[in-house]
């Protein structure tokens, strides 16, 4: 297994970090293997899969105009 040493850490992401092992009873370092595994494993995909996907998003958005009505209607879907 590798070693990574991060240097110049700021003070508020070493204290975020730390409260969220607690937590979670971690380490510090095993919270910095999570929270990094966290981001990563949603950014494996290839270039042309992503691209694909922002194919498909943009096609379903075709002649949807974002107005202030839009938005607020679809923050209300669901809600009674």
């Amino acid at each position: 297994m590798a070693t990574l040493t991060i240097r110049n850490v700021p003070a508020k992401l070493y204290d975020a970090l730390t409260k969220q092992a607690k937590r979670r009873h971690r380490s510090i370092n095993s919270e910095a293997i999570f929270q990094l595994e966290s981001v990563l494993a949603h950014r494996e995909m290839d270039v042309e899969t992503e691209l694909e996907e922002i194919r498909r998003f943009r096609e379903k958005l075709k002649g949807v105009y974002v107005t202030e009505e839009y938005i607020n209607r679809e923050k209300n879907k669901g809600r009674l």
